[in-house]
């Protein structure tokens, strides 16, 4: 398993980005890992996504940042030389890809998705909930809609 962190990636987010709010930093590294497990066939974090009410949450990158609204470059500890080549090639491609979007807008883009509607099957729309989408969840659906032409792999600008 990878030995980078859930705060390796936000740290190198943040100093892409300089400032964003908190709920689209969830947002985003839960993309980076989904496609990272399509393009690179690995995790890029360790850390558990879970399926939070406003969509996928990772519980100790939300305790680092609780109570805040938005972050910017330096307030999360990790350390983006952790990454690899790839890894941040990775991360880049998915900042160029969903980036530009609201926070409300990615949430409600994963409200759309399989991973997270499943891991909330049962769960009431308003229902606080913790249970984990799995890797396996987001390779299965990432990799179909990759095989079905959605490319946003790195390099394809």
């Amino acid at each position: 398993m990878t030995t980078t962190s859930v705060f390796d990636v936000a740290a190198f987010i943040l100093q892409k980005m300089e400032e964003i709010t908190c709920m689209k930093l969830q947002k985003l590294v839960y993309y980076c890992q989904a496609w990272s497990l399509v393009w690179d066939e690995a995790p890029l974090f360790k850390e558990s996504i879970e399926a939070w009410i406003n969509g996928p949450v990772v519980r100790e990158l939300y305790e680092a940042h609780r109570g805040k609204f938005k972050l910017q470059r330096g307030d999360i500890s990790g350390n983006p030389d952790n990454l690899s080549a790839p890894q941040r090639d990775t991360i880049t491609a998915v900042l160029r890809d969903y980036g530009h979007h609201s926070s409300q807008w990615l949430s409600d883009l994963t409200h759309s998705e399989l991973p997270w509607r499943e891991a909330r099957v049962g769960l009431r729309y308003d229902e606080r909930g913790n249970r984990t989408i799995s890797l396996d969840s987001l390779v299965e659906y990432y990799g179909m809609l990759y095989s079905e032409g959605v490319d946003l792999s790195p390099g394809n600008d």
